[in-house]
């Protein structure tokens, strides 16, 4: 298909160094099909990890706003100059200023927009009445909302009065493929000490604070163990602080953003979902393709469908530091630290079936814009 023919694709996320929603839509950016599609990627803030490369036919724009609402201006030159048939915005209060922006949008343009998170944890930040209208009138403007679960569609359309044919249930794109051929090809050791790792933006609704009282608790049975954790962000500080007071310092390790968690999968005894609050987190799937064993809190609706009853999972019976810590308890002696679980349900969510997913929600909405 030539140039011409090709319908543009706008990608948008505020920039490359947040967690799991902005990695998707890097993946999304990586992986659709360059012979079906003209892909574009706007960055609307700035920072240092976007020197990264990527194929040569993704158009990356940095707008190089300060913040995402002082990036309308950018933003809307943007979209006039290269007139996309699509735009996929893939964080809430970013799909809120694309979807405020339509009016002001070519005709023919289309928005589609992920919602990244419980619809709960997104109005929480907000007064309540107010983000609740805000939300309920720019999600409708949209023509699709794409939903990580069923239980989220479900409280989107109670919650803001979308309709049903608007929202759409994709699996989240990730290289569970990849990450087993790795793993296959790179095994790695499994260390002698027992190692929980936890992957995700050091922030309040992860629950890291939750992880590291259940990781000193005198319950907790293996204290000669230490606790890994992936990511970056404003709790940081915080959390190490947290882990000096509890004196296990010595025992956890913060280990920053981390583009490829592969080589941490290699040599840990199981992941940890500590999170308060979750849509579904990538982190978890790719550990689960890397056969990893599961602790996790009952974070959302979506993680307890998912998780429920299968082999290699311990779900925490509440989001609490004590039942965290008595999940982490029962599957520490409940498997050979070293062991590896096939997790099987994982596999709707691989590249190859994922991505085409997208594509065709992609598809129907192009393909409607022309008539």
């Amino acid at each position: 298909m030539s140039s011409l023919q090709r319908p543009t694709v706008l990608l948008l996320i505020p920039h490359l160094g947040g967690g799991g929603s902005e990695r998707l839509i890097e993946t999304l950016a990586r992986s659709l099909d360059p012979e079906r599609y003209d892909v574009h990627l706007a960055l609307i803030t700035s920072a240092e990890i976007e020197s990264r490369q990527f194929p040569p036919t993704v158009s990356v724009h940095k707008i190089g706003a300060r913040r995402v609402r002082t990036g309308v201006f950018g933003l809307l030159r943007l979209i006039w100059r290269v007139r996309p048939s699509l735009i996929l915005s893939g964080i809430s209060h970013l799909n809120l200023l694309v979807l405020a922006l339509r009016p002001f949008l070519p005709r023919m343009t289309r928005i589609i927009v992920r919602q990244n998170g419980e619809l709960a944890a997104t109005l929480a930040p907000h007064p309540r009445l107010f983000a609740r209208r805000a939300y309920m009138l720019g999600y409708c403007r949209a023509d699709h909302v794409i939903c990580q679960t069923e239980a989220m569609a479900r409280e989107i359309h109670r919650g803001l009065a979308v309709e049903p044919s608007k929202l759409l249930v994709l699996p989240n794109p990730t290289a569970i493929h990849h990450i087993r051929t790795s793993i296959r090809l790179n095994p790695g050791q499994a260390s002698s000490v027992v190692t929980l790792l936890s992957i995700g933006r050091l922030v309040p609704e992860k629950g890291f604070d939750i992880l590291l009282d259940a990781f000193a608790s005198s319950s907790f049975p293996y204290r000669s163990a230490k606790l890994i954790i992936v990511g970056s962000g404003p709790e940081q500080r915080r959390l190490q602080q947290q882990a000096d007071a509890l004196k296990i310092a010595d025992r956890v390790h913060f280990a920053g953003h981390v583009p490829d968690p592969v080589i941490r999968f290699r040599h840990a005894s199981l992941f940890v979902l500590s999170s308060r609050t979750e849509g579904l987190p990538n982190a978890m799937l790719e550990a689960a393709a890397a056969g990893l064993p599961i602790v996790a809190t009952p974070s959302s609706p979506g993680v307890l469908d998912l998780l429920h009853d299968r082999e290699g999972v311990w779900l925490a019976d509440e989001v609490s530091s004590d039942a965290l810590c008595v999940a982490l308890k029962t599957a520490l002696t409940s498997f050979q630290p070293g062991r590896r679980y096939p997790h099987a349900w994982v596999e709707r969510y691989d590249l190859s079936r994922a991505i085409p997913a997208y594509e065709a929600a992609m598809d129907r909405v192009i393909a409607g814009s022309a008539h």
